[in-house]
């Protein structure tokens, strides 16, 4: 467990952090059963826990997220991003998920010249006619300035912080070991794939760390809406970008968080939800690239009831195969088809294996709750929290596109009706779908699709004899495998070999005590206290291994 645990010694610091603050928050148990404390301890890293204090009464999911917001950028981040994980997590955790918000302060404005020279290669007086040292907007891993370049166009000016990126990548090596112990000292967490769930969170971060991946989503949604007059995407100045700094157009407006304010200013909220709508499933269903977080904090209005999007860091992904089964999935719920619903549902679990009988009975359950209620009445919200309800008591883990998609649907929901009280979004989804389905059976789809379907046949004809000539020579040579994974193997064979050590060393004590019993009716060779020399000490040897064998069997009793 030692290898595991001990990543770096070069992240033993901040290992001993995160075991502070579990143990600070109450959470040393679960310390204690990835065996942390213990592992430090080995390494020379003395720790001086303090006990849980404070947080005994709160329950876990509070617990746990006042400890990401103690232990920075990477844990919040990743609390935001498990927020998403509605499949995995029941409505309470995702509410306490939802909470953290990034609390850093802004850097001193000294450090700003100084982090603008360094990203850019120039002084501010050089590339800037104006440059406002107090930013707009503070973040954990950049912080936004409002400046003006020469040509006199305003501009948004996106700074990465110092040193977060070691930071955050020694937090993710912790992070990726963490998640690997998990999968080994909690076996019913192994369906949760936590080390699935931290590569994408990886992943993830490591792209938004990177601001010229950012320009480019914008670019991507730029052209997505270039023909829509009422979305505003900003523009990226390319020679101001790299991925230390981003450079953008300002976007002025009213935020979304402002809703008492929009009438004042002439705006229609009921005409801006409709048109936030709209785009967002624009994105999904149509583009296939979405924004994945689009809160009020990151949706700015505009005159004429025009939408402005910002912060394209997290964005989602969905393949023409996943649109296709979200088609699926909205189709069988209105026409009540429980058989193709769970055709869907049974397509997302991958290799988790899932009693279909069970499943079908829970299916049929629920959508006997949803027979009655008109279309248009559909709450998507409540219909996703049921589902995902549905598919955790089954323990089926969606793919992360999928995952990421729900919650994006369920906070637009959110923002519309914060918006506009009577807001249903199945009645700007309906339109969407029904496009979807017609489209499929357009003689050019049809004439597509079956052209693909004959050269995915002819190849796998074509592929045949060579594939079973490869297979027979495998066999005739020897070299035909079959590859195992068992889970837990490794820590099992740790456990051997501690057993076969401690038996090893119990059968030289006891040789040593049957030699030393034997050297002792000698009366011959050196004395030590009037006994004989190799008695004695072959007596001192087997006393002292007999101690080192009942800690051993001790503290392997106390593991758990």
């Amino acid at each position: 467990m030692l290898k595991e645990t001990l990543i770096a010694m070069r992240d033993l610091p901040r290992l001993k952090e995160i075991t502070g603050i579990l143990f600070r928050h109450g959470l040393g148990q679960f310390a204690q059963r990835l065996k942390l404390p213990r592992a430090l301890a080995k390494a020379g890293a003395w720790l001086n826990l303090p006990l849980p204090e404070g947080d005994e009464g709160l329950p876990p999911p509070v617990r746990v997220r006042l400890a990401f917001e103690e232990l920075g950028p990477t844990f919040i981040k990743l609390g935001q991003i498990l927020s998403t994980r509605v499949d995995v997590f029941p409505p309470e955790w995702i509410a306490e998920f939802e909470k953290l918000q990034s609390h850093v302060p802004p850097l001193h404005p000294e450090q700003v010249p100084q982090l603008v020279k360094h990203a850019l290669g120039s002084s501010i007086e050089e590339l800037f006619d104006e440059f406002e040292m107090q930013p707009i907007g503070s973040a954990s891993i950049a912080q936004v300035h409002r400046a003006t370049l020469k040509d006199g166009t305003v501009v948004a000016v996106k700074l990465r912080r110092p040193g977060i990126v070691p930071k955050v990548q020694a937090d993710l090596r912790i992070l990726e070991h963490i998640a690997g112990l998990i999968e080994l000292e909690f076996p019913d967490a192994r369906r949760y794939q936590p080390t699935g769930i931290v590569n994408e969170f990886a992943r993830s971060l490591n792209r938004e760390m990177n601001l010229a991946v950012e320009a480019r989503n914008m670019e991507r949604f730029g052209r997505d809406f270039a023909d829509d007059p009422f979305v505003h995407v900003p523009g990226v100045y390319w020679d101001y970008t790299n991925p230390a700094v981003n450079v953008q157009d300002f976007i002025d407006g009213h935020a979304a968080t402002r809703v008492d304010m929009l009438r004042e200013a002439g705006l229609d909220p009921t005409t801006l939800a409709d048109r936030g709508a709209d785009a967002v499933l624009r994105m999904i269903l149509i583009n296939g690239f979405f924004h994945a977080d689009p809160h009020p904090g990151n949706v700015i209005f505009q005159p004429d009831n025009c939408i402005a999007f910002i912060d394209f860091g997290m964005v989602g992904r969905i393949s023409h195969t996943r649109r296709d089964e979200i088609v699926d999935l909205l189709a069988a719920l209105s026409e009540r088809d429980e058989r193709a619903m769970i055709d869907v549902l049974i397509e997302w679990t991958g290799t988790t294996p899932v009693d279909e009988d069970k499943f079908a009975d829970d299916i049929s359950e629920f959508m006997f709750q949803y027979e009655h209620i008109p279309l248009k009445d559909l709450n998507i919200s409540q219909l996703i929290i049921d589902i995902m309800s549905l598919i955790r008591d089954h323990g089926i883990v969606l793919p992360p596109d999928m995952a990421m998609l729900f919650k994006a649907l369920i906070t637009l929901e959110g923002l519309g009706r914060q918006l506009n009280p009577d807001f249903q979004l199945v009645e700007h989804l309906t339109p969407f779908v029904r496009e979807l389905i017609l489209n499929r059976y357009t003689p050019q789809t049809l004439l597509k699709r079956g052209k693909q379907t004959l050269v995915e046949a002819a190849s796998i004809i074509g592929d045949l004899p060579r594939d079973l000539i490869r297979l027979g020579k495998d066999i005739r040579h020897g070299k035909f495998r079959i590859n195992f994974d068992l889970q837990r193997l490794d820590s099992f064979g740790r456990q051997i070999d501690r057993t076969a050590n401690r038996l090893t060393m119990g059968i030289v004590t006891g040789c040593l005590i049957i030699g030393s019993s034997i050297v002792m009716t000698v009366d011959a060779g050196p004395k030590l206290f009037g006994l004989p020399f190799f008695g004695f000490m072959g007596f001192m040897v087997a006393f002292f291994n007999s101690l080192w064998l009942i800690w051993s069997i001790w503290r392997a009793g106390k593991e758990w």
